[in-house]
């Protein structure tokens, strides 16, 4: 199983925290260089960072949302350089961010092509949303884990909803696990 995790990439890590208090976007966004606010399609400020990519979605709350690393570490030093950032403005900001992570998005790959409606019936239609015509992978969600996995007939599988890296470590394995008991792997 080990050479399945090894094909594991992560996509997209989404983290949250909070800057404690009422923002002026408009004000930010003058002040603010590799921003975008407009308001009348997104009630956001939008602040990117490069080194790492992401971007900080920051709402007149004072919530911020970091949205596109490509790892937890990401996410933290993207905060960081945002809460820096405020910081220089002269916006008083907590030393150091209570980030939540929300969703880490894996994609992965079975390393050879799956018959999704036998899966379908395999994994019980309780756990499996499969409708070809309106999406061409399934979506299975097991009662054991925390994620939400989509297979698709090439092999090729995305794990979503996991909240650390090693879900999806876990729900490759089990997937795998279970086409193998199966008979649909291999």
């Amino acid at each position: 199983m080990s050479t399945l995790t090894e094909t594991l990439s992560t996509e997209n890590v989404v983290g949250s925290t909070s800057i404690d208090q009422e923002l002026d976007l408009e004000s930010l966004a003058d002040d603010l260089d590799s921003v975008r606010f407009d308001p009348e399609n997104f009630p956001g400020l939008v602040y990117r960072t490069t080194d790492p990519k992401a971007a900080s979605l920051i709402f007149r709350s004072g919530k911020l949302v970091c949205t596109g690393a490509s790892s937890v570490d990401d996410v933290e030093r993207a905060v960081g350089q945002t809460f820096d950032t405020l910081r220089d403005l002269g916006l008083e900001v907590p030393d150091e961010p209570d980030i939540t992570i929300q969703n880490i998005v894996t994609s992965g790959d079975l390393g050879e092509t799956l018959n999704l409606n036998a899966i379908a019936i395999g994994f019980g239609l309780e756990h499996v949303e499969y409708e070809p015509e309106q999406f061409p992978g399934l979506v299975y969600r097991p009662d054991d884990q925390d994620v939400v996995t989509l297979l698709f007939g090439s092999g090729k599988l995305v794990i979503t909803g996991a909240k650390n890296p090693d879900d999806a470590e876990k729900a490759i394995e089990s997937v795998a696990t279970r086409l193998d008991e199966l008979g649909l792997l291999g």
